[in-house]
């Protein structure tokens, strides 16, 4: 028993050991370290808060499109009005406007709907940006970093004279830090942004079939 409280023990000290120095590495990364901070809270606030709008907009009911045919073949166009209005999402949205356009030209209806379209995948969009000035940014603040870290460090060896493998080497890893931060927040954040934006062109799709869908539906009497 006693040996096992040893080694749990053990075990413990050498996972508080690790979580240390790891703190300790990112510390010496130096002042730069704070932008990357900022970058990678940023990254992970955005792309959570994109992912859950993202969802919610791509959430459109099978059956809406059908409903929203037999409200208008039928003349009944007020109830398919009220469906649209009360769907929470950018189909519903653009077809809503295309309802209230109904009785007019075929094109303008298609550009009314398509502003509104556009509109909406501005929204769905909205902040992507952040991620995309992160994946830029990020690994050139980190190089820079690591710049200023040689030149430190070269500077300390010249006025010290100190010149053994074992100080060089180890002031080169600490300043390897912001390097391999800024590339690891970087690859974050441009993973996030391709993940997100495939995410809005399945959106832009299903806008895409529903305004077709309406469009022949406003045709369908005239053939």
């Amino acid at each position: 028993m006693g040996i096992l409280l040893q080694i749990s023990d053990s075990t413990t000290v050498a996972k508080t050991a690790e979580s240390l120095n790891l703190l300790s590495l990112l510390e010496k990364g130096g002042w730069l370290m704070y932008p990357l901070y900022l970058l990678f809270a940023a990254t992970i606030f955005v792309f959570f808060e994109r992912l859950i709008a993202i969802g919610k907009a791509s959430k459109i009911d099978n059956n809406f499109m059908n409903i929203i045919r037999d409200n208008i073949v039928t003349g009944n166009l007020v109830a398919a009005r009220n469906l649209a209005k009360n769907t929470d999402n950018p189909v519903a949205r653009m077809i809503d406007k295309g309802i209230q356009r109904i009785g007019k030209p075929i094109d303008a209806i298609e550009k009314s709907m398509e502003s509104v379209g556009n509109l909406e995948i501005y929204k769905m969009e909205r902040n992507l940006s952040v991620l995309s000035l992160a994946y830029g940014i990020a690994p050139m603040i980190g190089f820079l970093g690591t710049i200023f870290g040689m030149l430190q460090l070269f500077s300390e060896i010249s006025s010290s004279g100190e010149f053994t493998p074992a100080h060089i080497a180890g002031g080169i890893y600490t300043k390897m830090v912001t390097s391999a931060s800024g590339l690891i927040i970087g690859l974050l954040a441009y993973v996030a942004y391709n993940f997100l934006n495939t995410q809005i062109n399945k959106t832009i799709n299903k806008m895409e079939i529903a305004s077709n869908e309406f469009v022949d539906i406003l045709q369908e009497p005239t053939k």
